[in-house]
C-alpha cells in the first residue's frame, strides 16, 4: 500500500491556503491570489503526473491522456473516476464530478428561513469565496496534462455543490 494522507488534512491545508492567500498575503487583489493557488495546484499536478506515468508508455493522443486523468489520475486523488466526460472533438473535453470531494464539506444555506440573505450583492461573494477553492483543483489538471505534454487552460463550473465540471480547452 502507497503512502496516503488524511483527508481531514487535505480539506484543512486547501481551506487555509486559500484563507492566508485571499485574507493576508493578497487581501486587495484577489486575481493575484487566484493566480498564486492555481500556480500550487499545477506544481502539485506536474509531480503527481510524474509519479503516476512513470511505469507507463507516453499517450498516443489527447484524448487518451484525457482518460488517464479522469480514471486513473482522479482515482489516485479522490478514491473515485470522474462521473462524466464530454468532448466537441475541437479540444475542449469538460470533466464532471457530481460529488466533487474538496466541494462536499462546502455549503452555503441559501434559504430565508435560515437567516441566508437574498442580497444578491452577498450571494456574489459567497460564490467568489467558493470559486477560489477551485484554482487549486484545476492548477492540478492543468500541471498533470501540462507534464503530459498538453498546453491547456482550465476553468470550473460549480453551479449546484457538491457537483463540479472542469472543462479543459487544449491550446494549439
Amino acid at each position: 500500500m502507497g503512502r496516503e494522507v488524511s483527508e481531514s488534512c487535505i480539506d484543512s491545508l486547501l481551506i487555509e491556503m486559500v484563507s492566508t492567500y485571499c485574507n493576508r498575503f493578497y487581501a486587495n487583489k484577489p486575481e493575484l491570489a487566484a493566480r498564486r493557488i492555481e500556480a500550487i495546484g499545477y506544481q502539485v499536478g506536474h509531480q503527481l503526473s510524474e509519479r503516476y506515468t512513470m511505469e507507463r508508455p507516453r499517450f498516443s493522443d489527447h484524448l487518451e491522456a484525457i482518460k488517464f486523468i479522469c480514471k486513473d489520475f482522479w482515482s489516485e486523488l479522490f478514491k473515485k473516476q470522474i462521473d462524466n466526460l464530454k468532448t466537441n472533438h475541437r479540444g475542449t473535453f469538460v470533466l464532471q464530478d457530481n460529488r466533487f470531494r474538496w466541494l462536499t464539506r462546502m455549503s452555503i444555506d441559501q434559504s430565508p428561513e435560515n437567516g441566508a440573505s437574498e442580497d444578491p450583492s452577498i450571494m456574489a461573494d459567497e460564490k467568489a469565496v467558493e470559486s477560489m477553492h477551485l484554482y487549486f483543483p484545476c492548477g492540478i489538471i492543468r500541471g498533470a496534462l501540462s507534464n503530459l505534454g498538453i498546453p491547456c487552460a482550465v476553468s470550473a463550473d460549480i453551479s449546484n455543490l457538491p457537483a463540479c465540471s472542469f472543462v479543459i480547452r487544449i491550446k494549439a
